[in-house]
């Protein structure tokens, strides 16, 4: 089974390198310094406790010819989908599998589901329809990663010392299928436990309950969750967001776990893990905004829901992305 990882950054990275070290046949997909570093000395993944993992694998560039894969992890960010579809699906071998990593909500969440909204167009993920058009949706499945990696340079990777470990996979539908318990063998083997889902869409937004607060907090107050936790200001709009969150889910049938007081205790101790929104304002990379917090607020506006913290919220964020997206914040920011 050819195996390609399309967006070999932190989490795809991680995934890929123990996939090739557990004897899978791995291809790592990347750009810029992060392919040159992986074409030039391998992928080093470093643990806390002073382990490392230091893996040579095949590299190709987006664009680049190659024989067809079996599976496809797609690591990418969810913004970044649009314009690499079309790559992606020539990529993927007739009958290959497409397993889907990103955060947030998925463009595909109301097809093949029984539901009032049926087919609609989440238009903050996929705005053209390009997305719809590009893939087939029999060849994709649906993932969720617990793993905070953090990509301290090209091609090194670290791992901080947290309980989370784990992939969560399932079919669009629901159904067990024979694919799915295939890609959970392999990575499970590999050393990342991993879980199948009759319900993708409820992980998908278990998840995001937390995804959706920590992370445009975190990169507009540049705090770890810990500090913001503290702060009596800033527990509030935790709950103010989580509260919203919560009845966006229940308004399209979803209860998903998460109790605002259970979080602020569980995150009260965290100081140093830096959400992935937090990273990329630091690294001056575009900011994953519509899959985490603009498509929560179309779907409040689909149903009725009323989320004025979440839109002030995301007004917020959307204007740090776009100063980010002008070069003016980040490691190495432009003169105003």
């Amino acid at each position: 089974m050819r195996t390609l990882i399309y967006g070999a950054g932190a989490i795809g990275g991680y995934v890929g390198g123990l996939l090739a070290q557990a004897g899978n046949d791995v291809t790592l997909l990347a750009r810029g310094a992060q392919a040159a570093a992986l074409e030039r000395d391998g992928l080093s993944i470093e643990w806390p406790d002073g382990r490392k993992l230091e893996v040579k694998t095949p590299v190709l560039l987006p664009g680049a010819q190659s024989a067809p894969f079996d599976t496809i992890f797609v690591t990418l960010k969810s913004m970044q989908l649009a314009d690499a579809a079309t790559d992606i699906a020539r990529l993927l071998a007739p009958g290959g599998s497409l397993v889907m990593i990103q955060n947030g909500l998925p463009w595909w969440y109301f097809e093949r589901l029984d539901s009032p909204f049926a087919g609609a167009r989440l238009k903050s993920l996929d705005p053209d329809g390009r997305l719809a058009q590009v893939f087939d949706l029999d060849r994709v499945i649906g993932a969720v990663i617990y793993k905070p990696v953090m990509l301290t340079g090209p091609g090194r990777l670290f791992i901080p010392k947290v309980p989370l470990d784990r992939l969560i996979i399932g079919e669009l539908d629901g159904r067990a299928s024979e694919r799915a318990n295939d890609v959970a063998a392999a990575v499970t083997a590999a050393g990342m436990p991993t879980e199948i889902t009759g319900d993708i869409r409820l992980e998908k937004w278990q998840k995001l309950g937390g995804n959706m607060v920590w992370n445009p907090l975190c990169a507009l107050t540049q705090s770890t969750s810990g500090y913001i936790a503290a702060s009596p200001a800033g527990a509030d709009l935790v709950r103010r967001m989580m509260a919203e969150g919560k009845a966006v889910a229940a308004s399209i049938g979803v209860a998903i776990e998460l109790d605002a007081e259970t979080e602020l205790a569980r995150i009260k101790t965290n100081f140093t893990q830096q959400p992935s929104m937090m990273q990329d304002i630091r690294a001056g990379r575009p900011l994953e905004l519509g899959a985490i917090l603009e498509v929560v607020i179309e779907i409040a506006a689909l149903t009725g829901v009323a989320v004025p913290t979440l839109a002030n919220i995301a007004a917020c964020v959307d204007l740090l992305d776009r100063r980010v997206r002008e070069g003016r914040i980040g490691i190495a920011p432009r003169p105003a």
